[in-house]
């Protein structure tokens, strides 16, 4: 088994193909091909199936590639670590976050005191940032609320209550309040799956014995917000997140006692040592007083 093998079975892996793949290494997809054949065949394992010009992980690809990620995770640390020593000139930081509305300051002051690290910024939910994380496709991340907060350093950013919002025509755009049982009568636009924005609707109208109608179920704030601009139904979002300079939307107060968002900036407990994550949680505590 050679590094080389094993480096084209992970990006392969994590691409979903042998020319992303091949690209992403600045190799030929033959080259790259024959790197994962010669893995399987020296340890005569199969680590694809090949269906229909698709590559699915086997179940002993899927195990390697949990040891791939923790390997290739440790070198990037090793790089990050020597990159560092050159007090932060250059370097990068990944971030993904449920909204980056809530770290923007700390990303200004971030960019001004370290121009020298490439920062890049991902969407996610609840869900896809604590798998981002411990995939080690990104050193942190900002997001509501977590169910097992063991494996992260964690950082309290804000507190902001969930609000209904519509379109400024909607019936229910009168300046009142609203309780959930109220809203239930209208089309609803409800984020994905994983949001804790949904989650926490959805317990609260549980408890509240509310049937929530979902009309529109939209990928990221972004997609709810446009549809609820259009007309076509009434969307949730925390009251920090909704700010007030879209001409096309107003905020609708919950009745009750309010839903919380509790917003937090994390990584995982062994990357907490890494200067560059160190310096961005430094100045977002400072920020924070």
């Amino acid at each position: 088994m050679r590094y080389v093998q094993l480096r084209a079975f992970h990006h392969v892996a994590i691409s979903g193909g042998f020319s992303k793949a091949a690209h992403a290494l600045h190799l030929t997809q033959p080259a790259i091909s024959d790197q994962v054949r010669k893995l399987e065949e020296e340890y005569d394992v199969a680590l694809f199936s090949r269906r229909h010009r698709q590559i699915v992980l086997t179940p002993a690809g899927h195990r390697l590639l949990a040891v791939t990620r923790r390997l290739f995770g440790a070198e990037d640390q090793a790089l990050e670590l020597l990159q560092e020593e050159r007090s932060l000139r250059t370097g990068t930081l990944r971030i993904v976050a449920d909204s980056v509305h809530h770290v923007l300051d700390v990303l200004t002051a971030f960019r001004e005191r370290y121009p020298g690290i490439q920062v890049s910024i991902a969407r996610g939910n609840t869900g896809s940032i604590v798998d981002t994380l411990t995939g080690y496709d990104a050193e942190i991340g900002v997001l509501g609320e977590l169910v097992d907060e063991r494996p992260f350093a964690v950082l309290p950013l804000n507190v902001s209550p969930i609000i209904a919002f519509a379109a400024k025509a909607h019936p229910a755009a009168t300046g009142a309040s609203f309780s959930l049982q109220d809203l239930a009568g209208w089309p609803l636009v409800m984020r994905e799956r994983g949001s804790r924005t949904r989650q926490l609707l959805e317990q609260r109208a549980t408890e509240q014995g509310v049937a929530l109608r979902f009309a529109v179920e939209a990928e990221g704030r972004e997609a709810v917000r446009a549809i609820v601009a259009a007309g076509d139904g009434i969307g949730f979002v925390s009251a920090a997140e909704f700010g007030e300079d879209d001409p096309q939307l107003t905020r609708i107060a919950l009745d009750g006692p309010p839903l919380l968002m509790h917003e937090k900036l994390i990584c995982l407990h062994e990357r907490r040592n890494s200067k560059t994550i160190q310096a961005f949680f430094a100045l977002a505590q400072s920020l924070r007083g």
